[in-house]
């Protein structure tokens, strides 16, 4: 047998995801499960028959067409210009992937190079650091800090260097809920037209913010013609499980992105690409009442949290609450989360995972609260015990 470790070295360290840990966790010990961000309940029933119809017709049965199928690519073409007055040929600037996840796979593996650097938001979801890996890039963390965890510009100025290749922007962001403002984007904007960066956008909660709005970077002059924006349908319908993605940009961007996606999944999700054209294509009142029965969970989840003795950062998005363990007496974000489910049978994710320095997030805790407002209230009974 060779001495040689099996794994790659370039994920050397990225075994298991916490999110499989403690979701794991949560079905052996019975806990209520507020670590990984999925509803507890499906989402809308007429989106859900579409998929059943599209089954039935023979619809998406086998292999649909590379780029996604016509109906799903001019439904997320018209998603972008109805709310974000954004234009884009469903032939040449619109690409289906199996979720955003595997839209920041294809976009980084084809636009990075051994020895690139890659800024990126730190904490980051876990697959950012795994995918930058993989194209033997270096990733440049930009730590959003507590409590506001908003970004640093000069330090951003400052982290570029003529290595750099791209900023991946993730807004709303996952864990903090920061959502960037019009400022903060123009002069991220100006920074990557200055030294000529691509930029890849995670919007995946573009539906999900609780005051004010979700500003595309890709809107920002000079910016279109750089930039990859990333969304998918999994959050903003709760059919997590279905892995509908999409990747929109200039045809030179979504061709290479293609090009490297083809090579990973080729296609997926035949039938629900077809219920997703629909679900796009649902009422402002559906995304109205999603974002406010969201907001209603954020606020009570919040309240809770901070009558169990947490100190609660109110997100501005997202299906997440981040917290600060200090104040129950704890130190450490990681061993917390795995003696909770024993000590009151609840499940959260460690921040501390989602840093290069886990220091700089080891007290920090994350709790989901896209959960029925009954789950929400037994888990906040059950984190009460903590404070006594």
């Amino acid at each position: 047998m060779s001495t040689r470790p099996l794994l790659n070295r370039s994920l050397a360290g990225m075994g298991t995801t916490i999110f499989a840990e403690m979701s794991a966790l949560a079905t052996a010990t019975g806990s209520i499960n507020l670590g990984q961000g999925f509803p507890d309940t499906d989402g809308p029933e007429e989106v859900r028959e579409a998929a059943v119809r599209a089954l039935r017709a023979g619809l998406g049965n086998q292999y649909p067409p590379g780029p996604g199928i016509p109906e799903l690519r001019t439904a997320i073409a018209e998603h972008q210009q109805r709310f974000h007055g954004l234009t884009f040929d469903p032939d040449t600037e619109v690409l289906v992937t199996a979720g955003a996840t595997e839209a920041i796979a294809a976009a980084l593996l084809a636009l990075l190079e051994p020895g690139d650097e890659v800024i990126a938001f730190e904490p980051f979801y876990d697959s950012y650091a795994a995918c930058i890996a993989m194209a033997g890039a270096r990733r440049v963390p930009l730590t959003l800090r507590a409590p506001s965890f908003r970004p640093d510009l000069d330090e951003l100025r400052s982290l570029i260097t003529p290595r750099t290749r791209l900023l991946l922007v993730n807004t709303p962001h996952n864990p903090t809920g920061t959502v960037l403002t019009p400022e903060e984007l123009a002069a991220i904007a100006a920074l990557a037209v200055e030294h000529d960066l691509l930029v890849v956008t995670d919007e995946v909660y573009e539906h999900l913010v609780f005051g004010g709005a979700h500003h595309p970077i890709a809107a920002l002059p000079g910016m279109r013609e750089r930039t990859v924006s990333i969304s998918s349908a999994g959050k903003t319908f709760s059919f997590t499980g279905w892995k509908v993605g999409w990747v929109t940009g200039a045809p030179e961007l979504v061709t290479a992105v293609r090009t490297a996606k083809q090579y990973l999944t080729y296609v997926s999700a035949g039938p629900f690409q077809y219920a997703v054209a629909e679900a796009l294509r649902l009422p402002d009142g559906y995304y109205a009442d999603f974002r406010a029965d969201l907001h209603r969970k954020r606020d009570l989840l919040v309240a809770g949290l901070t009558a169990a003795g947490f100190r609660a950062f109110e997100p501005q998005g997202t299906f997440f609450v981040t917290t600060d363990i200090t104040p129950l007496g704890e130190k450490d974000g990681l061993e917390f989360c795995r003696s909770l489910p024993a000590r009151c049978g609840v499940v959260a994710i460690p921040n501390a995972v989602f840093y290069d320095d886990p220091e700089a997030g080891r007290s920090q805790v994350r709790f989901a609260f896209c959960k029925r407002e009954g789950v929400l209230e037994e888990a906040v009974a059950r984190l009460k015990r903590l404070a006594v």
